[in-house]
């Protein structure tokens, strides 16, 4: 049997429960299920000069970012059983407390799940082509990749 995978990229939210049910819906063979659901944070912390956040815009190639992500989910597929993949990530504006991306995994197993969707959201945040403007009361800024995010996801590399 295929495993089924489902990739979007689109402007409009999700509905993570109705994603996980998609998924699952008239499967027995399923035992474990992760979701991971990135959302927008707005506090003054994330913001340019400890301004609050008023909305992100996320920008990406399209074609190049879902064949990518494609490659990285057949990574995924190689190396855990997985039952089911399910990744979409927003683009255009977003603001603070709504969904920026969704990654869902099923297997058999726990530990395949929980790994998959470690593996694919490390991706995401690392390598994957998107590029993320902040907005706030000071003006815009494009935000570099964060050291902590490249070190998680080097653990996956393999020697």
């Amino acid at each position: 049997m295929t495993t089924p995978v489902t990739i979007r990229l689109q402007e409009p939210d999700f509905d993570t429960a109705r994603e996980v049910a998609a998924m699952t819906a008239g499967r027995t063979d399923v035992g474990a299920v992760v979701s991971f659901s990135g959302v927008c944070r707005g506090g003054a912390q994330d913001g340019i000069d400890g301004d609050a956040l008023d909305a992100l815009t996320l920008e990406h190639y399209p074609g190049m970012a879902e064949a990518e992500i494609g490659r990285h989910v057949e990574e995924a597929q190689a190396r855990w059983p997985l039952l089911g993949v399910t990744v979409i990530h927003r683009h255009g504006r977003i603001r603070p407390g709504e969904n920026i991306v969704l990654v869902v995994t099923a297997s058999s197993h726990r530990q395949a799940a929980f790994e998959a969707a470690e593996f694919l959201m490390d991706y995401l945040k690392t390598r994957a082509p998107f590029w993320k403007r902040e907005e706030s009361a000071a003006g815009t800024n494009w935000v570099d990749a964060a050291a902590h995010d490249d070190d998680a996801a080097a653990r996956w590399t393999k020697s």
